[in-house]
């Protein structure tokens, strides 16, 4: 059961979506949300951005960009994995990368099942849900999560968005930083559907996180790059959508 406390915080996460188009919590309210108290719950979460798979897809040549993909059906606090499948956007939302199936290697069965991940999940349902409009309650949200390692490599321009300002053709978008090691940069920056600044923040510590309205605003991060070219340097990401289930799934 959800404290009165944790009710409250997420319903202020909730009010500032309505009212702005996104809202941001730092790593310590996002651990307190998230009941994260057990540093070893975390490192066994947080390691496994050490096994991602390269990204073949990257229309401008990169090789800087890691990652696993999972789908999930998520209604009424029940959250069930999908069948493998591909990430799809069109290039209405994704002109560099879209308009393609793009196979990644899946989320290990641990991650998705890793009690972060699930609460994750179920706070960002119980935030959305309620704002919401036109709630259809038979249908469930189709939730696709994205483990993302961005490598800073020397001489390249690691791009955390290479399509730039964008929105991703879903209702809801969250966004949580699961490690950042040796990079600069990397801020995010918040716009509204006419390209008008809204706010820049970078993620800087473990669960520093971002909640958006897919429909209202855009959002890019600038390139990333090493601190010290002799180290290597990265940054890592959970990143999930909502969108309410239709016949594609």
């Amino acid at each position: 059961m959800i404290s009165p406390d944790t009710s409250a915080a997420l319903a202020g996460i909730g009010e500032e979506v309505r009212r702005d188009g996104f809202a941001f919590r730092a790593g310590d309210d996002m651990r307190a949300i998230l009941c994260v108290r057990d540093s070893d719950v975390w490192s066994s979460f947080a390691s496994s951005w050490e096994h991602l798979g390269l990204d073949l897809y990257m229309a401008d040549g990169g090789r800087y960009r890691r990652r696993r993909f999972a789908a999930f059906a998520v209604t009424e606090g029940a959250i069930t994995r999908k069948p493998h499948q591909p990430h799809y956007q069109s290039r209405d939302y994704n002109p560099l990368n879209g308009g393609l199936q793009r196979w990644f290697e899946p989320v290990v069965d641990t991650v998705a099942a890793h009690v972060i991940a699930q609460r994750l999940v179920s706070v960002c349902e119980s935030i959305f849900e309620a704002i919401t409009s036109n709630l259809d309650t038979q249908a469930p949200w189709h939730v696709e999560m994205h483990q993302f390692r961005i490598e800073a490599l020397a001489g390249q321009s690691s791009r955390p968005t290479p399509e730039g300002a964008h929105r991703d053709g879903v209702d809801w978008v969250c966004v949580m930083l699961v490690n950042r090691r040796n990079v600069s940069s990397g801020i995010t920056h918040i716009y509204d559907i006419n390209g008008r600044a809204l706010s820049e923040f970078t993620l800087t510590d473990p669960l520093d996180t971002v909640f958006i309205d897919g429909a209202r605003v855009r959002h890019g991060v600038t390139p990333i790059c090493p601190l010290d070219p002799g180290i290597k340097g990265f940054r890592d990401v959970l990143i999930l959508t909502f969108r309410r289930e239709d016949s594609r799934n």
